[in-house]
């Protein structure tokens, strides 16, 4: 052990060194993790020949990762992206398998070497592409959502390659054998677990749960999926497999985003060990006196891959514009690539030399593949003369509609909620411009003479040929907090003095929305709230002046007193998602507590980022208590932050 703790020391300094640096360049921490495999691989300075056991460990970021992609496996959104899943998605993958084995067979290779490589020349990185979608709030554009399905079917595809790849360094007879034996024990093993599992598997989470043991339900989520990982290995299917089964099983209970963030450290520390061992695979020396082939595999890889995406994107009726971004965003290599590469080179299915040349030019496609895309707009403009002209049309029929209108609505998305906001301003004689991104939406509301066009409200100059600069309001009906405050920012240069009214989903964004300059913010949750009240109320028979001049009161005060709320065990979910959101604690004072014989105004808890809603004494309930208040023993103090705040404050009230 002692032998081997230098090594590891020094491999954890180097991942951590590199995964800074590459972060703060803004690019993926797996290069980092490639980058310190190389250097210290047996091919560079070989500084780890000591670690033992050291691949082993690695697979085991593989069970994690394949984890987390059953976790994210929807039925529901499988099926509402169908057509591009199974039809965008299923086509890349199979056309660049086919010509990917095509170029093989001709160099003389075998087609299971042609197969097992094109599968791993098909995929793209999830990991990579999804971050920037987000970043760059393209995930709900066209190429967005092209991009999305195709990346799903990928993430899909990688099971059955790597059952089927395992069979390839079989004979032809034997392989056939072990290709229908592994297919049918994973129908079978998938039948059972899957249809006894989900019946299980939320019944003892809740189980779990209830003990109240982040120690014990992380325990728990490491014995479901280490174990239905054995158990698909000792079928003679493949660990990864497993871990995909026991990922897709939790994603159907309602604890699977707070099993998500237990897993996630896990997966990425392992994940990064994994690419570490696949950089340690890479032959610098070979790759450098082989580069023309490298660089020519580089070239392949990209050029192909674009041109299989935008001719499939355009046989799947995308405009020519629209097809080169999606091919532009597939065009390099992913994650999944050198999981499959890992897997031909432990069978011994390629000639180190094609071996190394792709896994080179993989390295080098992610590297490119953040500049490709931060450049993906200046290429379209220069090569799809179809996009400027687009792109002039549609502010041409923007401007069209809106140039005789002024002291107009403008609703920036179309969605359930814009509709009906378009109802209503219909029914007033109000006229309205409404700007969506989804255009079988717009082809079905303009059919039907409603007043909306193709327009992203999250651009400059959108918003000033919808007549912004006359409009009386903006109206942001999305709840996607970022890009309402794009839309905040061009539209407050365009009009200082517009009102906006943003929709939000709940209070958290509150502050932030109307700090960039919004009139109003609806918080969705806080207002249905609000009018589920209002008509127990008038059953109860409270007057509805009374029952108005309330929720005016509450609206004026930014729905202050309804901040916050006490999370308990069916939250779990939403903590995983906002676990830096505000909520509410109570807090009982014992005999020796330090806030006992002190004053609110002395504990100055509000430096702590907290706020006392209320104090409870003796059954009687004090609402927003004056700093003058001094605590006794038995008070229960309720009160307002984030859990760090809340722990902070909890600790200064018992301890001092």
């Amino acid at each position: 052990m002692m032998d081997t703790l230098p090594t590891i020391v020094m491999l954890l300094g180097a991942s951590v060194v590199s995964v800074i640096i590459f972060r703060s360049i803004n690019l993926p921490p797996v290069l980092g993790y490639l980058l310190v495999g190389t250097v210290i691989g047996p091919h560079a300075l070989d500084l780890v020949g000591g670690v033992s056991g050291m691949q082993h460990l690695a697979e085991f970021g593989v069970v994690f990762l394949m984890f987390s992609i059953g976790l994210e496996f929807s039925l529901p959104k499988l099926y509402a992206m169908k057509r591009i899943v199974f039809g965008l998605g299923l086509l890349q993958v199979l056309v660049t398998i086919a010509v990917v084995t095509a170029v093989v067979t001709a160099l003389k290779l075998s087609w299971q070497e042609g197969v097992a490589l094109g599968g791993a020349l098909a995929m793209s990185s999830t990991a990579v592409l999804t971050k920037l979608l987000t970043e760059r709030l393209e995930l709900d554009k066209a190429h967005g959502r092209e991009v999305m399905g195709v990346l799903l079917f990928q993430d899909i595809a990688v099971v059955p390659l790597l059952i089927l790849i395992p069979s390839f360094s079989e004979s032809p007879e034997r392989m056939a054998t072990m290709m229908a034996l592994a297919m049918l024990k994973a129908v079978v093993v998938l039948s059972l677990v899957l249809f006894f599992g989900q019946r299980l598997m939320s019944k003892w989470f809740f189980i779990v749960a209830r003990g109240k043991s982040a120690e014990l339900f992380m325990l728990n989520v490491l014995l479901i999926t280490l174990g239905l990982a054995y158990l698909t290995e000792v079928a003679g299917l493949s660990l990864a497999l497993g871990a995909f089964v026991a990922g897709i099983l939790i994603s159907e209970t309602q604890y699977r985003h707070h099993v998500e963030e237990d897993i996630k450290p896990f997966r990425d520390v392992l994940m990064g060990l994994f690419f570490v061992t696949i950089g340690m695979m890479l032959d610098i020396p070979l790759v450098l006196t082989n580069a023309p082939l490298v660089l020519g595999v580089l070239g392949a890889l990209l050029v192909t891959k674009f041109a299989l995406v935008l001719g499939l994107s355009r046989l799947f009726g995308s405009t020519f514009g629209g097809a080169m971004r999606t091919g532009l965003w597939l065009c390099a290599g992913g994650e999944f690539g050198f999981v499959l590469l890992s897997e031909m080179r432990h069978l011994q299915l390629l000639p180190p030399i094609i071996l190394q040349a792709v896994l080179a030019a993989l390295v080098l496609s992610m590297l490119l593949a953040p500049l490709i895309v931060q450049y993906s707009n200046q290429i379209v403009l220069r090569f799809a003369a179809s996009e400027w002209l687009m792109r002039s049309m549609q502010m041409t029929q923007l401007a069209a509609k809106s140039m005789n209108t002024e002291k107009h609505v403008v609703i920036c998305g179309y969605g359930r909620t814009g509709q009906y906001l378009a109802r209503f301003m219909e029914e007033e004689d109000v006229t309205y411009l409404a700007l969506d991104l989804d255009p079988e939406r717009i082809r079905e509301a303009t059919a039907a003479g409603e007043n909306v066009i193709y327009g992203d409200a999250a651009r400059h100059e959108t918003l000033i040929a919808a007549g912004v600069s006359r409009a009386s309001v903006l109206i942001i009906s999305f709840s996607d907090a970022r890009v309402s405050e794009r839309v905040l920012e061009h539209a407050r240069q365009i009009n200082p003095k517009l009102p906006i009214i943003v929709r939000t989903l709940d209070e958290k964004d509150l502050d932030a929305l109307l700090h960039a300059g919004a009139a109003e913010v609806v918080p969705e949750t806080l207002e249905t709230s609000m009018v589920l009240a209002a008509h127990a109320l008038r059953h109860l028979g409270v007057p509805n002046a009374q029952v108005r001049e309330h929720f005016r009161q509450t609206r004026i005060g930014r729905y202050k007193t309804l901040r916050g709320f006490f999370h308990g065990e069916s939250d779990l979910e939403e903590e995983a998602h906002d676990s830096d959101e505000e909520r509410l604690h109570s807090i009982l004072l014992g005999e020796g507590a330090y806030a006992v014989g002190r004053t609110l105004g002395e504990l100055s808890l509000q430096e702590l980022g907290v706020e006392v809603t209320a104090v409870r004494r003796r059954k009687i309930r004090a609402l927003e208590p004056s700093p003058e208040i001094c605590f006794g023993s038995g008070d229960v103090i309720v009160l307002l932050g984030t859990p760090r705040a809340l722990s902070a404050a909890e600790e200064r009230l018992l301890k001092g």
